[in-house]
Parts: C-alpha cells; sequence; structure tokens
C-alpha cells in the first residue's frame, strides 16, 4: 500500500497550494506565501505520522521535513503554472 503514503504527500501539496491561495486573498504579502506553505506543510507532515499509518516517514524529523518539502512544492507547481502561461 505504498501509493496510500504518496497520496498523502499529494495531499499535503493541495491543502497547502490552497492555503497559498488563501494567503493571496489575504492582506498579507506574496512574499509569505513561501513560508506559509512550508510551515503549514510541516504540521500537516507530523499530523500524518501520526493519523496514516501508511505516511512515508518513520520519526518526527522525517515526517516534517516530508510535509516541508511537500508545501514547498505547491508554491513551486503554481509558479511553474504562471510562468508557462507567460
Amino acid at each position: 500500500m505504498e501509493f496510500m503514503g504518496l497520496a498523502g504527500v499529494a495531499a499535503i501539496s493541495v491543502i497547502c497550494w490552497l492555503a497559498g491561495e488563501a494567503v493571496k486573498l489575504s492582506p498579507l504579502e506574496d512574499k509569505w506565501i513561501p513560508v506559509i506553505c512550508g510551515a503549514f506543510g510541516g504540521l500537516l507532515g507530523l499530523l500524518g505520522m501520526r493519523v496514516m499509518p501508511e505516511f512515508p516517514a518513520g520519526d518526527m524529523m522525517s515526517a516534517a521535513a516530508v510535509g516541508i518539502v511537500s508545501g514547498l512544492a505547491a508554491t513551486g507547481a503554481d509558479q511553474i503554472g504562471k510562468q508557462m502561461k507567460k
């Protein structure tokens, strides 16, 4: 069931992307979006390790790292979409 672990990582990316979109609607400057997505991803990674038995990390440090990278991937994916339009 390794697919479920990857689905959890993808879910973190999608949730962080939505958080980034919410920041765009807030009065915060856009420069904070990567920081917020990374931090939120780290928290979701820790939560995912506790809730999902198939999460691809066995310790808290790895789970936080997986979450941070997933959160930052959401920012990168958004930028790739914008740059392809130009």
